[in-house]
């Protein structure tokens, strides 16, 4: 009797961290995105590379390095994929730091921050 229920406790926490892993990767999110400030350019990022506000980058607290993710502004449906290379924002309401090409590409940068929604791509 032990034996059955060790076993269906097993599976039900196998299952339950399978589906957990699939709801973190595949989910679209949605939350906000700011930019990067110009005094940032040139300065090494988390990842090691060096930081150009012209490229299509992004920073975010928990995605690996070099993922690609298709970011879509929710006020006008305008959709710019970015790589991951940097740690940030420490800012709580929002989960994306843009370089401010790929930022200037979805929406105004007169906005300091839009609504997004944000998935992995590779």
């Amino acid at each position: 009797m032990k034996r059955f229920i060790l076993v269906i406790i097993m599976m039900i926490s196998t299952l339950g961290i399978y589906s957990f892993k699939i709801n973190a990767i595949d989910a679209k999110k949605t939350s906000y995105a700011s930019y990067y400030h110009d005094k940032f350019n040139g300065r090494k990022t988390a990842s090691g590379e060096i930081f150009d506000n012209a490229k299509f980058t992004a920073a975010n607290r928990t995605l690996p390095f070099g993922t690609s993710i298709k970011v879509t502004n929710l006020n006008n449906g305008k959709e710019v994929i970015v790589k991951v290379n940097d740690r940030g924002p420490y800012h709580s309401s929002r989960a994306l730091d843009m370089s401010k090409a790929a930022f200037d590409e979805i929406g105004d940068t007169g906005n300091g921050t839009i609504p997004v929604e944000y998935e992995i791509v590779d």
